[in-house]
């Protein structure tokens, strides 16, 4: 009963401020994020300041609007996104995605893109594997969550 009550107490905490928990399914943010990973997403930040590039992001399916997906943030509004062999460039520079092995890299070619206002472009780390914006557009700024801060189980910051 103890635990039931701090369990519930917990629950209650984290709603308050403004944090939700997260589980991930699937390997499409490998290896930045594993199958079965415990997540705290912040649903307050993005209230005060908008989503950048690199930041990872809990978001509404655009498809399934009930299902909530983990991606990376690779451009915003006014950018223009394209990919050739792999490489993803934003306003014709690459970007530093270094977090994603050779491996998981894809090697095809995409775009160019401009993003609409209010919109982002997001990806998953394991490019072959994601199932992202590359495939059912951007997403709304409403249809994001929050700010994936901390993988709390298992525990490690990143």
């Amino acid at each position: 009963m103890k635990a039931l009550i701090a369990a519930a107490t917990c629950a209650v905490l984290l709603g308050m401020s403004g944090c939700q928990l997260g589980l991930v399914k699937g390997a499409s943010m490998a290896p930045t994020l594993e199958n079965a990973d415990h997540l705290l997403v912040n649903k307050f930040v993005y209230r005060l300041i908008s989503p950048r590039q690199g930041d990872i992001i809990a978001l509404r399916y655009p498809i399934k609007p009930g299902q909530v997906l983990v991606k990376r943030v690779i451009a915003g509004a006014s950018d223009t996104v394209r990919i050739e062999k792999g490489v993803v460039f934003v306003n014709d520079r690459p970007i530093g995605d270094d977090y994603v092995p050779a491996v998981y890299r894809s090697h095809d070619d995409w775009g160019p893109q401009r993003i609409p206002q209010g919109c982002f472009f997001v990806m998953g780390d394991h490019r072959n594997r994601s199932w992202d914006s590359r495939h059912w557009g951007v997403v709304r700024r409403s249809d994001i969550v929050g700010k994936v801060e901390v993988r709390w189980w298992p525990p490690r910051l990143f």
